[in-house]
């Protein structure tokens, strides 16, 4: 398969169809190749040397994830006299704290726990994605402006 087909396979795997399945739909629109023994070759190759890289990306996730797990991220605030926040803290705060630390996160991957109870001046809890099972928790601090 050289694409996702809903109800049959994921990329890069070999699945057994009829041949007029095949033929008419899979081949033309470009979904799968047939698989002969030259593209079973290239396939095996293909995912040698994609474990390889994927297991170089997946350590440095790691590396990033310890190096992140011990950073203190401050995050500024306004604030009322009674210490309530004005306004909230969001995902994209705290990507730019993490920014400023010198490591680059998407704030998509990174959620906040118990956003909804961030009301006040205090020391909260995040979780990144930093890969497809690298995750890491991580304090945050809010204060005063």
């Amino acid at each position: 398969m050289k694409q996702d087909v809903p109800n049959l396979g994921n990329a890069d795997d070999l699945v057994t169809v009829r041949n007029g399945y095949a033929r008419n739909f899979l081949i033309p629109q470009g979904f799968a190749v047939t698989a002969t023994p030259s593209a079973k070759k290239m396939h095996a190759e293909t995912m040698k040397q994609r474990a390889h890289k994927e297991q170089r990306i997946r350590q440095q996730a790691l590396d990033l994830a310890e190096d992140l797990k011990n950073k203190q991220l401050r995050i500024a605030a306004k604030v009322s006299t009674t210490g309530k926040i004005f306004g909230s803290v969001n995902n994209i705060q705290l990507a730019e704290a993490i920014s400023k630390k010198g490591i680059s996160v998407e704030r998509r991957n990174i959620v906040i726990i118990d956003e909804d109870n961030i009301k006040e001046v205090g020391t909260y809890k995040a979780n990144v994605k930093l890969y497809k099972d690298v995750k890491v928790e991580i304090s945050f601090e809010v204060y005063a402006e």
